[in-house]
């Protein structure tokens, strides 16, 4: 079993052999006062189970299926607001990025800063977030194979920063659906870096509604049980007081109130994986 780094964001570990952390929050700034009522409500659960929290928000949603869906607040406001409130609430805060310019960018506010799929395996982008020097996490492309999210490491590896996460986000099977092959996680461990589950973007149907997406938000806990149960080191969610009304994503989104309960379920099976690796590893070091 390979040995993995351990990633600090902030003050928070995250670890394939350390205890299940959370990023989460919103999909896009809607607003400073929604990124303020998401964030409380994740950190009092957060807090209750006693699970490391990092709050995620994107401050410009530049991969939209339509042209006039909803972006952002603009880029300095959104991220002075995210600033703000990961202050507010004494958290980290990642970010996606999506051209090297907004890395360099981002970088002046954020803790952390994240490749989106379909980005990552863009070179130049890869290269900037690598040499800000902050954490990065790369979300695998629905369109590649775990073994092949090496490159991407390289590529970063290659700026100096070790600083490195890797998220399965479900992979496509042409049926408008994405598919999860769990079989991912253990690949991209193998790499030696945290290896992150998209539990939301993961139940995602691409453009199944025409000029948006769509998403099967029932399936979210499923998967995330079943990622815990494999032991990794972050789940990622997106969560909305009322998906419905959500300006990006909200079909995917889990409701708020059901966020408790869903962060006991996960940090109860992590528990559960993390013991029985610990046992496998012991008994391989005899």
């Amino acid at each position: 079993m390979a040995k993995s780094r351990t990633v600090g964001i902030g003050k928070v570990a995250v670890g394939n052999d350390a205890p299940v952390a959370f990023i989460a929050g919103l999909c896009s700034l809607e607003s400073e006062r929604m990124l303020r009522t998401v964030a409380r409500g994740l950190k009092e659960a957060l807090a209750k189970a006693g699970a490391p929290f990092i709050l995620k928000c994107s401050f410009d949603k530049a991969n939209r299926t339509s042209l006039d869906s909803f972006r952002g607040l603009g880029a300095r406001l959104g991220l002075a607001i995210l600033r703000k409130v990961a202050d507010e609430f004494q958290v980290p805060v990642l970010t996606d990025v999506h051209d090297p310019g907004q890395a360099e960018l981002a970088a002046e506010y954020a803790d952390a800063l994240q490749v989106p799929a379909f980005l990552c395996r863009q070179t130049d982008l890869l290269l900037a977030c690598g040499r800000t020097g902050l954490p990065v996490n790369v979300k695998k492309g629905q369109f590649l194979s775990p073994w092949e999210m090496a490159r991407a490491v390289e590529k970063i590896e290659s700026t100096g920063n070790h600083r490195i996460l890797l998220t399965e986000r479900g992979t496509f099977f042409g049926y408008g659906s994405l598919v999860v092959d769990m079989r991912s996680l253990e690949v991209m461990r193998g790499l030696g870096y945290p290896v992150v589950f998209d539990a939301t973007h993961s139940v995602q149907q691409p453009a199944s509604r025409g000029r948006s997406t769509g998403g099967e938000r029932e399936r979210i806990w499923g998967l995330a049980r079943a990622a815990a149960a494999s032991g990794v080191a972050a789940v990622f969610l997106e969560t909305h007081p009322r998906p419905e009304a959500a300006l990006s994503d909200g079909p995917n989104a889990l409701h708020l109130r059901d966020v408790p309960e869903f962060i006991r379920q996960v940090v109860e099976i992590d528990r559960v994986a993390k013991g029985f690796l610990n046992e496998r590893r012991g008994r391989q070091a005899r």
